[in-house]
């Protein structure tokens, strides 16, 4: 083998290790901390072993809010979430690679326009129809909103219209599948990857969002896990940043387990050797 391949092979590996090591670093960092006592973040040099206070900090976070109950409402709320907009999301990007209709073409810039409004801007218009639908404090405020999303269908049309062939449609007309038998038939079993893509990124969305679950969840019951963490910054004691960290890394577990369960189907989703021929 060449001296000058292997060079540049050693080189690209020492640069995705350190890529790596700084991309990691964080998840141990917090684990650190969560195993230390409440002054260790303020240690001049940072300590980077682990403590043995892991149970107690995470028994303290336990006490001060209602972390599993919010666990749970997290996933359920992003769970439906992330199945509506794949579902959604799927058969919008289907008609948009696949069918001609009038205004096609404006309908499909304006939803991309609509990416371009900050999400601020929808947060009082949003406010006010879930109080005329009497939904404040309730799950549906949560997840109604965001069924659908205009990355999603931008996504799927440009993953459909590269890796669906038109042949295999016409083949499904000829033996006199319906439109929506052919999604389901046709389409569906060929795009897993971008579907699985779309989902990742979608339930990590919902699961981190904060702001709009503060504005209409009231009842602590109900509340989701970001918001049950900001409440241990506001204890009367001081913060506790072993006791943070504890359940944030704890709060985390999920999201690391979807990622690895769709981490190939996700890779491929985001590589062109994923489009089928």
């Amino acid at each position: 083998m060449d001296k000058s391949n292997v060079f540049v092979r050693m080189l690209t590996y020492m640069i995705l290790v350190i890529g790596a090591f700084f991309s990691l670093f964080p998840f141990y960092w917090i684990f650190v901390i969560a195993t230390r006592t409440r002054d260790a973040v303020y240690h001049i040099p940072p300590v980077v072993t682990l403590g043995g206070e892991f149970m107690n900090n995470f028994h303290h976070a336990l006490e001060k809010i209602t972390f599993f109950r919010s666990l749970w409402n997290s996933f359920v709320v992003s769970s439906l979430s992330t199945v509506s907009v794949i579902f959604l999301c799927a058969i919008a990007g289907f008609a948009f690679a696949k069918y001609e209709f009038r205004g096609k073409k404006w309908l499909f810039v304006l939803i991309l326009g609509t990416l371009l409004v900050p999400t601020q801007l929808n947060i009082l218009p949003n406010y006010v129809l879930m109080s005329k639908l009497s939904w404040i404090d309730s799950y549906k405020a949560v997840i109604v909103p965001g069924m659908v999303t205009a990355f999603g269908i931008f996504w799927m049309r440009q993953y459909i219209e590269a890796a669906v062939h038109n042949e295999l449609l016409d083949a499904g007309r000829i033996d006199g599948c319906s439109h929506f038998r052919i999604f389901w038939n046709i389409v569906i079993p060929i795009i897993p990857p971008a579907m699985a893509t779309l989902g990742i990124f979608n339930f990590l969305n919902i699961w981190n969002d904060f702001f709009w679950p503060l504005v209409v969840l009231k009842n602590s019951e109900h509340f989701t896990i970001q918001i049950a963490l900001r409440q241990l910054f506001t204890i009367n004691d001081g913060i506790d940043y072993g006791t943070i960290m504890s359940a944030i890394f704890v709060a985390t577990l999920p999201l690391i387990l979807i990622f690895i369960l769709f981490s190939k189907w996700f890779i491929s989703g985001l590589t062109s050797g994923a489009v089928k021929s």
